[in-house]
């Protein structure tokens, strides 16, 4: 499973932009990466741990600006296509990492 958080902050004011910082860092101490500008994804064992990691998001969240999270399967975030661009082979981004216990 995999959970996609994409995110557009407003970053006018000072306060704006700690709230954006804060919520990207928070992000990746969550095991986030970024697969492109705004574009967060974790590796999830199952829907119930997705589900848990949606809802720690949600206990962050800035007051403005839209948040908003997807849930796929291994085969359908396989079937992505890169028009433009390579792919990243990062072994964080790989599910072959996931050990269930």
């Amino acid at each position: 499973m995999r959970l996609l958080v994409m995110f557009d902050l407003p970053t006018k004011t000072s306060s704006e932009r700690r709230a954006y910082r804060h919520f990207r860092k928070s992000l990746l101490n969550e095991g986030f990466l970024m697969i492109q500008y705004s574009v967060y994804v974790r590796v999830c064992v199952s829907k119930q741990s997705a589900q848990f990691i949606e809802n720690r998001i949600a206990s962050y969240v800035p007051d403005e600006g839209l948040i908003q999270t997807l849930m796929v399967t291994e085969q359908q975030y396989n079937k992505m296509h890169f028009l433009a661009g390579e792919l990243k082979k990062d072994v964080r981004n790989s599910s072959e990492r996931t050990l269930i216990l």
